[in-house]
Parts: C-alpha cells; structure tokens; sequence
C-alpha cells in the first residue's frame, strides 16, 4: 500500500476543487441551447396555425380563380354567339357578291372580244409593274409574290378591274385568316380553363386529405355549393368537346414546356398567334410612302397580292379596260353592279364587325389570364398537396430540432431549426440571432421561413 503525505493530499485536494470551478466558468462564458420535446411541440403548435392559416388563404385564393374562370366561361360563350351570328351575316354578304360577280361576267359577251384582247396585254404589264414596286418598297419575297398575281390574273377575267375585284379576293383571305385566329384564341382558352379546372380539382383533392386541420364554417364554406367543373355547355364551335380542346391545346401547342407554371403563358402566347386586324381593303393606293407605311405595304402584298391590282393605272392597256362601257346595252348589269357593290359593302362591314369582336375576346382573355396567373402564382401551390402522403402522423408541420450556441459578451448566435413540413424531407436552416427563442412568435417566424423555402425548393424546382 502506497502512503500519501499530509502535504500531498492538500495540493491534491486543492486540484480537485479547482477542477469544477473551470469547468463551470468554461459554462458561463458559452451557452448552449437545447429545446426541450415540450417546448419543441408548443412552437410546433404555433407553426401549424400559421400553416394552416396560409393552406385555408390559398384555397380560398384558388376558389376565386375557379369564380373568375366561370364569370368568364358566361362572357365567352357570349362572344361565340356573337361571332357566329357576325360570320353568318359574312358569308351571305360574300355569296351574294360572288353571285352577282359571276353573272356580270356573263352579261360581258358582248364586250368580250375588246375586252379580252386589251386583257391580255394588260396582265403581263401588271405583273412586271407589281414586282418592280415591290422589290423597290420590300427587302425579299418579290418572286412569290410575282407569282401569286400571276396565277390570280390567270384565273380572273377583265372584269376583276372594272368592279375592284380585288376586294372579294381580299375578304375571302381575311375570312381564313379570321378562322385561324379564331381556333389560336379558342385553343389559347381551352389551355385556361382546363389549367384553372387542374388546379381547382388538386386543392380540392388536397382540401380532403388535410379537412380534419379545419373549422366546420370553413369547411361548409368551401364546399359549398358543390363545386362542378365548368357546367356551362359550350358551343361545338369551331370544335367542340373537352378532350378535343385539350387535344388540341397541348399536342399543337409549341408554346408549352410541360412545366405546370408555363401553361398560362403559353396561353397567352396562342392568342397572340396570327394576330391581324383588317384593314377595310389595301392602305396604299399604290404609292410609295414612308418607312411604316412600306412595312405595310410588304405585308399586304404578300398575304394579298391582288392588291397588285390597285397599279392598274401604270398600265395603258388597262386603262382602256377601264373606259369600256356596256352597261347601257342591258339595263340587267346596272342591277347586277348595284347589287355586287352592296354586297361588298357588307361584306367589308361583317369582317370590321367580326375583327372587333376578335379583339375584345382577344383583350378579355388576356386580361383574365394575367389575373390567373398572379392568382396561380400567389395560391395555386395548393394543388401540388394533392399527391402528398395523407394522414401525416406527426402533422402537417413539426419543428424537430432548435440549437443555439452563444459566446459570452457576443451579440446572440444564429438559430439552427429543423423542420418537417406537409411529407417532405426536414429542412434544416438558420433564424437570425436577433429573434430570440423565447418570443412567442418564434414558431411562426419558423413555419413562414418554412413554407417558403417549400415553395421554392419542392414546388417550383418540380
């Protein structure tokens, strides 16, 4: 047995002492912080109300939508009526002018022989005068438009001149291009309400899975009334049922990604397709103009080259075209050219009607779709809860994790949290030192800087 002196045994005793003593200023100068299970479930308590305070805005936020595109489903169906009625009024006025323009060349026999002569020396001088103009006024394309004329002069008698055919050329081009627009601004609303009717029927679905965190005034509130996609029953016009539309907007649709957040903007991007506005016949006259004016020029030729037809008076032999007259010889064709140049007029004024009308659907449905989209923005991450994992054991929010270390005489350290929102993995992220752990709104501070890295890391990265 070893034997320990008097004086060892009070220096060893005296280190002993010292020992707890370092160790409890090494804790005072560092303070860790380490919630306890009870307090971690009272801030999760905090951050769960908020959460689901944010979930009810933004189903509410999705209902609006739903509203909007139904008050807006009423006004279209509105504006097809109206548009049907205006291309019917159109087509008649069209028919009846291409009938009385076929009997007028008809009742030209007698005129014929001059006329055709004088008609064949005209249309190579017209041709040769429409390439030289537009190669003067335009950059390219003089070579297609030299022969488009062509074969309009090919298929046209002298007549065309004496009655503007031009205009009934022009107006039947105008009706396509009227219909194509038509289907662009169709198939841009089909992407809208088929996209507002997805997410609708997602927070719908989500709203179910997660009910039981609601109050009974906000769950009647929701659901009722019943909620039915769309019920208005909509015009077979120009085509008719969902599943052809949605056919139709997403397989020919080169706007669209895929990405859910790119269905508005590709929507947008279809009604602004083929975007064109009549302009009551050609706006030249056949006279150089200014910079603007050539851009028009070039693009009305070449969507139109019988507008060609306006150079007439370069031309000598036309112009003796021009100063034939045989209306006197049967009064018939004096009806016959009143009755065409009525029917023109009309024409003319249902294809003004029918652009207006193209238009105001036009603004109105750009107007609604950039509301739906800031709507979509702000509550359609709803509708991504729609697939999540249900009946969450642990919550829709639970904060798992706060960890503070601070160095004595320092300003306080950031806060480490983890969090478990809705199914996803925990986040793990800082809470500036500066929001103390002990302020009761330090759980929703965490369940706000939460939800949006949610929408950021997990929505919007989907």
């Amino acid at each position: 047995m070893i034997s320990i002196g008097r004086a060892e045994q009070l220096n060893l005793t005296k280190k002993m002492t010292a020992f707890p003593v370092f160790l409890l200023g090494l804790l005072l100068g560092l303070s860790e912080s380490l919630l306890s299970p009870e307090q971690l479930k009272d801030m999760s308590v905090q951050g769960s109300k908020y959460i689901t305070e944010q979930f009810e805005n933004a189903i509410n936020g999705v209902k609006n939508m739903k509203v909007l595109m139904d008050n807006t489903g009423k006004e279209h169906q509105e504006i097809l009526h109206s548009l049907e009625e205006t291309k019917k009024n159109k087509e008649e006025a069209l028919r009846r002018a291409l009938d009385s323009e076929q009997q007028l060349t008809e009742k030209q026999e007698v005129c014929n022989e001059t006329m055709l002569a004088l008609w064949e020396e005209c249309k190579p001088c017209l041709k040769q005068t429409c390439v030289r103009f537009y190669s003067k006024t335009c950059r390219s394309g003089s070579g297609l438009v030299g022969r488009q004329f062509e074969e309009f002069l090919n298929r046209s008698s002298p007549f065309t001149i004496l009655i503007n055919g031009e205009k009934i050329d022009a107006l039947t081009k105008e009706d396509e291009e009227q219909h194509m627009t038509l289907e662009d601004l169709e198939d841009g609303y089909s992407v809208v309400e088929d996209s507002v009717d997805k997410i609708f029927q997602d927070s719908i679905k989500a709203f179910g899975q997660m009910r039981q965190m609601f109050n009974s005034p906000f769950h009647r509130s929701f659901l009722e009334p019943q909620w039915n996609p769309f019920p208005i029953q909509r015009l077979g016009f120009p085509f008719s049922g969902s599943e052809r539309r949605r056919e139709r907007s997403l397989q020919f649709n080169p706007y669209f990604t895929g990405n859910f957040e790119s269905l508005f903007e590709a929507a947008q991007k279809m009604m602004e397709r083929n975007h064109h506005l009549a302009h009551n016949g050609m706006m030249w006259n056949g006279r150089e103009g200014n910079a603007t004016d050539g851009k028009m020029v070039c693009r009305e030729l070449r969507r139109n080259s019988a507008g060609c037809l306006k150079l007439q008076e370069k031309c000598e032999k036309c112009k003796e075209i021009l100063a034939i007259d045989c209306s006197g010889i049967d009064p018939v064709q004096q009806h016959l050219k009143e009755t065409y140049v009525d029917s023109v007029r009309l024409a003319e004024k249902f294809t003004k009607q029918y652009d207006d009308q193209l238009q105001e659907f036009r603004d109105k449905m750009l107007n609604t779709t950039g509301l739906l989209e800031r709507l979509n923005q702000q509550f359609g991450w709803v509708s991504r809860l729609a697939n999540m994992t249900q009946n969450e054991k642990n919550g829709i929010f639970q904060i798992a994790t706060v960890y503070s270390k601070t160095k004595s005489g320092e300003d306080p350290s950031d806060t480490k949290v983890t969090v478990k929102l809705f199914d996803h993995d925990p986040f793990t992220f800082m809470v500036p030192g500066d929001i103390p752990m002990e302020d009761p709104k330090f759980g929703e501070l965490v369940a706000a800087e939460a939800l949006k890295r949610y929408k950021t890391e997990v929505i919007e990265a989907a």
